[in-house]
């Protein structure tokens, strides 16, 4: 099973166990206690769970996913919450909860609109809860609401650059807007792979875009890695489309590191959470040593040593390079170029 799979499928249980309590409060919600009662709260909260669920996962953000990210925030906002609205209205309107139960149908319309209005509500909070996680990332999201980083703290960390090989000459043959229409679909096609491998987008910096993982996280199955990999496999995928609108077709470089990082929220306006720390310097060093390295990556000694299972791709030890900023040099590898292509 592929990561992106597995990744959707565990989301789908969540999904649907959620899904199940939530119909069971909105039958408590209504006073509707009994047996039967609550049996038609958990199969509408079933129903709508795996439908919305399913639809979610496998088809807005499957198939439809290009289209809809290129819509505007509320655009997309109201897109999404009107397939949702439009699953809601079919399965209240059929009373599939009262059929799945086993209990009579109501001939009363109020049940039926109340249990829509609370549905509707949830769907587009549950919309604006997930258009902002994607515009400041989820687990950003998260750690703002916990306050995790309001003080700062010391964390161990996988960072991973990666950089768009030849982004100046193609800035000078698209233009400004050009290019910039050519970086926003090449970290499009990214982020894909970040979000399959369980990785935090920290930021985009130019051409850059700078991938983080905590150690125990990333440490599994060599997860950094495979996201590099992935990457390359995504932009592959989408060389032909890509050839066709820009006239060029995105190749990147990138540099793995790990070590100890300063994590905190920092401002007032704009208020972010930012990593400081050695770790961030030497992985920029190595991302530009990386691009005179056969296969375009190199990761430290420091990072392979982490990982709790071997490395999925053969290893090339190029020993202790020079790298500004450090008298003493780096232990670095190169990965595969035949692996990675």
């Amino acid at each position: 099973m592929n990561a992106r799979l597995e990744r959707k499928l565990r989301m789908f249980a969540v999904i649907i166990v959620v899904g199940t309590i939530a119909g069971l409060g909105v039958s408590f919600a209504q006073g509707r206690t009994s047996p039967s009662s609550l049996a038609v709260g958990v199969a509408y909260g079933l129903l709508m769970s795996v439908t919305i669920g399913g639809v979610e996962l496998f088809v807005l953000d499957g198939a439809l996913r290009v289209r809809l990210n290129d819509l505007s925030f509320t655009a997309n906002l109201i897109a999404r919450s009107a397939i949702y609205a439009s699953i809601i209205v079919i399965i209240q309107l059929f009373q599939l909860g009262e059929v799945i139960a086993g209990v009579p149908r109501e001939t009363s319309t109020g049940n039926f609109w109340i249990g829509f209005i609370y549905s509707a509500v949830i769907s587009v909070l549950m919309n604006l809860v997930l258009a902002i996680a994607n515009l400041i990332g989820p687990r950003a999201l998260r750690n703002f609401i916990t306050g995790r980083y309001h003080a700062p703290v010391e964390e161990n960390r996988f960072v991973l650059f990666v950089d768009i090989a030849g982004s100046t000459g193609l800035a000078e043959r698209l233009g400004g807007v050009g290019i910039h229409r050519f970086l926003d679909r090449t970290f499009r096609l990214l982020t894909v792979a970040v979000v399959d491998y369980r990785g935090e987008v920290l930021n985009y910096v130019g051409d850059e875009v700078i991938v983080t993982w905590p150690e125990r996280s990333g440490a599994i199955d060599c997860r950094p890695l495979r996201c590099f990999a992935a990457m390359r496999d995504e932009l592959s995928r989408a060389s032909n489309e890509l050839e066709r609108e820009f006239g060029a077709s995105p190749r990147i470089r990138g540099s793995l590191h790990f070590g100890s990082v300063i994590v905190g929220e920092i401002g007032d306006i704009k208020r972010a959470i930012v990593f400081n720390g050695d770790v961030m310097n030497t992985a920029a060093r190595l991302e530009e040593l990386s691009r005179n390295v056969e296969g375009g990556f190199l990761a430290s000694r420091a990072a392979m040593a982490r990982f709790n299972s071997a490395p999925p791709f053969a290893v090339r030890d190029l020993g202790q390079l020079p790298i500004r900023g450090r008298a003493d040099g780096i232990d670095v590898v190169g990965l595969d170029a035949a692996a990675l292509a």
